[in-house]
């Protein structure tokens, strides 16, 4: 019995389309309608019942959904045990930039520590090219913004809200509330990144038909931070850059809330089907709570 059959089976199963899994295997539907027939002739019996182009499950197929996981979960748990210790089972993380940059440098030794058995394999990329990794197999975890798919399961995992900050000493860190003309007024440095909406911050001025103060452009988000950081401006940040500098109080945070928010979570993600790490998975989410705790700043 082909392993790959089964496995054909159980995403028919699980997204009850032959097309939609035919497109998170990144197989030709031909190719998965073979395989199910092919598995339903190891058998002997119709897993499925087919009338037209519709496809529901048949008694006997919905009998054999427990022996397929089992035999598919047996299958990656044989594969554990006969890797040889020189050659150490390897799990690949993916995380988007923002990501990438702030949480998994604390992750990732956490994770090994927990796991010296284990390799690590990272990989840093834009968020469609991480799910794009994710259905192709090329990554068992993915860190990344809120993303839909019928293939993927999901689970919330860091708050990266966009933060008005300021330097000490700002005239707005002792202001109750802040208008949009006042916000306007200041000079500004503007973090653009294709990880985020900022054209909710640009639509906040539209709205208000004002043109806001932006001194400085840039790309990078150290450079913006910086730039703040030595009171050439105010700026729009991701949460999870200035943590730290928002606990040893070298920014400030300036509550708009009034005018708009910009909720950026980030998700972790990975296959609905043969998902091989829930220890793993466990862990990471441990070490996101130690992580939002500020435990990540007394580490030596």
């Amino acid at each position: 019995m082909n392993i790959d059959n089964l496995e054909a089976f159980m995403y028919v199963v699980h997204l009850e389309s032959i097309h939609k899994a035919a497109e998170a295997l990144f197989l030709s539907q031909p190719t998965v309608t073979a395989r199910i027939k092919t598995l339903e002739q190891d058998l002997g019996i119709d897993l499925f019942l087919r009338k037209g182009r519709s496809l529901t499950l048949s008694e006997e197929g919905k009998a054999f959904i427990p022996y397929a996981e089992q035999i598919i979960r047996t299958y990656q748990q044989g594969k554990k045990l006969l890797k040889r210790e020189e050659h150490p089972e390897e799990i690949v993380i993916g995380a988007n930039i923002i990501t990438s940059q702030y949480f998994m440098p604390y992750a990732l030794p956490l994770l090994k520590k927990a796991h010296p058995e284990l390799r690590f394999k990272f990989i840093s990329a834009p968020n469609e090219v991480l799910l794009d990794k994710l259905l192709q197999k090329q990554l068992d975890i993915a860190f990344m913004k809120d993303v839909s798919h019928r293939g993927i399961q999901k689970n919330l995992l860091l708050n990266n809200t966009v933060k008005l900050v300021v330097y000490p000493g700002h005239p707005f860190q002792f202001q109750e509330t802040i208008s949009v003309q006042e916000l306007a007024n200041e000079p500004m440095v503007f973090f653009e990144c294709g990880a985020f909406d900022w054209n909710r911050v640009y639509h906040l001025f539209e709205v208000a038909n004002i043109e806001p103060k932006i001194e400085f452009l840039v790309d990078h988000l150290e450079v913006a931070k910086s730039m703040i950081l030595s009171e050439n401006g105010i700026g729009f940040l991701p949460s999870l850059s200035i943590i730290e500098e928002l606990q040893q109080g070298k920014l400030i945070e300036i509550d708009i809330s009034h005018l708009f928010e910009i909720n950026q979570p980030i998700f972790a993600v990975h296959l609905s089907n043969g998902f091989a790490f829930q220890k793993e998975w466990d862990d990471f989410l441990l070490s996101v709570q130690e992580f939002e705790n500020g435990s990540v700043f007394s580490i030596n």
